[in-house]
């Protein structure tokens, strides 16, 4: 009769190659000799691991779905030991988690001694002028380049690398200890080498063996318009060479803008102050105005212009630079008025404001011709509380 393979390891008949493995994983944990020494759990020990050999060989699993039992037919050679190909529990765990006999890629190999290189990030101070316009900045840069003795080989002239005779190349060196779980194998990197699996004899005076060395070099970043404070702009290729002469990181350019002493910026929009006389304020004018891009501007103040008011200039302000590079239209400039009341005035003038007060029906105040008040609401006040 025909054994149940699957009720062994407690899976369905439908059950994937994963889902048997894992079930095998569990019961080998419990049932390994080295665990349980009891003859009860060696037998079951000896069930499972015929039934794991069985059910993940495709064409043993397909005559066990048929009704019949490859076993029966010698397919273990003649019986032995179910489990005499396994050392340890060590053993069985390192078939299943990676750390293998037989060949199976315990270890994970040197690793290359040409490694890419970091990146690099520098600052770089720019007016808002050169914000607004962008500009071509040439900055020198201390970073890690290429040897040029070795030309990143890092090795002496005439030399060359050798196999580390630790590890035999591999990179990394294996030591097995025995607990009661059984064989434990564990790697990691070789002393000599440090994991690469091959040593160099006769480094570069240079560079030591690194295969670089540090050097300041001057690097021309350019700068789009519409740049800000804080804002990053990566220089591709121009950061640190990587060990071994490896290919270089990326330098990024990180923008501190000066502020500036008549424009502030907010975002895309910039703001100024601008002073103008009540006379301009009063009858409305065009004047000249100062933008940070476009130069003079005609600006038309209104007649009756309000202290504070805000004139907007559509387009006057800064580039918006998309995250894609491209600039795509401008801010606004916003122009807060000013308006400068005068603190000095000569009889002339002082006689021209009284007329205009008194054309409006406004309080006039009585005036020496030193500009002394001498009358007004309050001095008439005072007059009539003495009578």
């Amino acid at each position: 009769m025909a054994r149940d393979y699957y009720g062994i390891l407690g899976v369905a008949k439908n059950a994937s190659d994963q889902e048997i493995k894992r079930a095998y994983r569990k019961l080998a944990r419990e049932l390994h000799p080295d665990v349980n020494p009891s003859d009860d759990a060696q037998h079951k020990f000896a069930e499972v691991t015929t039934a794991y050999e069985v059910l993940s060989d495709p064409q043993k699993r397909k005559i066990v779905d048929l009704g019949g039992d490859p076993m029966d037919a010698g397919a273990r050679g003649g019986g032995g030991d179910p489990f005499a190909g396994f050392g340890g529990l060590g053993d069985i765990m390192d078939a299943f988690f990676g750390a293998a006999g037989g060949g199976g890629g315990r270890g994970r190999g040197p690793r290359s001694r040409v490694q890419p290189g970091s990146d690099a990030l520098i600052r770089l101070g720019l007016t808002l002028e050169e914000c607004a316009t962008g500009v071509d900045k040439e900055i020198a840069v201390d970073t890690a380049i290429v040897c040029d003795l070795c030309r990143g080989a890092g090795t002496s002239e005439g030399t060359s690398v050798k196999t580390c005779d630790t590890c035999g190349g591999a990179g990394e060196v294996q030591s097995v200890q025995r607990s009661f779980l059984g064989q434990v194998v564990t790697a990691r990197p070789c002393p000599v080498c440090r994991g690469f699996g091959e040593v160099i004899p006769d480094p570069c005076r240079q560079c030591g063996g690194d295969g670089r060395i540090r050097a300041r070099r001057n690097v021309t970043a350019k700068i789009p318009p519409g740049v800000g404070d804080g804002m990053r702009i990566r220089l591709s290729g121009q950061g640190e060479v990587g060990p071994g002469g490896g290919p270089a990181g990326d330098l990024y350019v990180e923008i501190d803008e000066t502020p500036h002493e008549v424009f502030v910026r907010q975002g895309h929009d910039l703001h100024c102050n601008f002073r103008i006389p009540m006379t301009t304020a009063a009858l409305g004018a065009t004047v000249p105005i100062s933008t940070l891009v476009d130069g003079d501007y005609e600006l038309d103040v209104e007649p009756g212009t309000q202290p504070n008011a805000e004139l907007v200039l559509t387009g006057k302000g800064m580039p918006r630079l998309r995250s894609s590079g491209r600039v795509d239209g401008r801010g606004d400039l916003h122009v807060h008025i000013d308006v400068v009341v005068p603190t000095k005035l000569d009889d002339a003038q002082r006689e021209l404001l009284v007329e205009l007060a008194q054309q409006r029906g406004e309080e006039v105040p009585t005036l020496a011709s030193n500009g002394t008040k001498h009358g007004g609401l309050f001095a008439k006040l005072r007059a009539k509380n003495h009578r």
